[in-house]
């Protein structure tokens, strides 16, 4: 049974919380929090938090064993992006947009 967990609106750009979301699918949360907590990137620890609420609804809401968990997918969606201007050479407005992400985590259960 595939459980999910979304964080929408996050304050940073979905290209980098891509770079996290790659090296933790196929693992066990265990595994992918172990492998989260000692990644540089700001990321990490925006898949983490989406990754313990995918496994507490897995465990509160359908009684699937923590053990028995696998991490199928990570999405990254592009949010919405707020754009800005910033003041560039000889005063003139160089724009620039600030990025929001969606981070949805999907987990199963082995059997399947």
């Amino acid at each position: 049974m595939q459980v999910t967990a979304t964080a929408k609106y996050v304050h940073m750009a979905p290209r980098k919380v891509r770079l996290v979301a790659r090296s933790i699918r196929g693992m066990s949360p265990e595994e992918a929090l172990a492998t989260l907590a000692f990644l540089p990137n700001r990321g990490g620890d925006v898949v983490a938090r989406v990754l313990k609420s995918a496994t507490a609804n897995a465990e509160n809401n359908y009684g699937l064993e923590r053990s028995a968990l696998r991490v199928r997918q990570v999405l990254v969606n592009e949010g919405p992006a707020v754009r800005r201007v910033r003041a560039k050479a000889r005063g003139r407005p160089g724009p620039y947009r600030h990025r929001f992400s969606h981070v949805t985590v999907i987990v199963d259960d082995e059997k399947a």
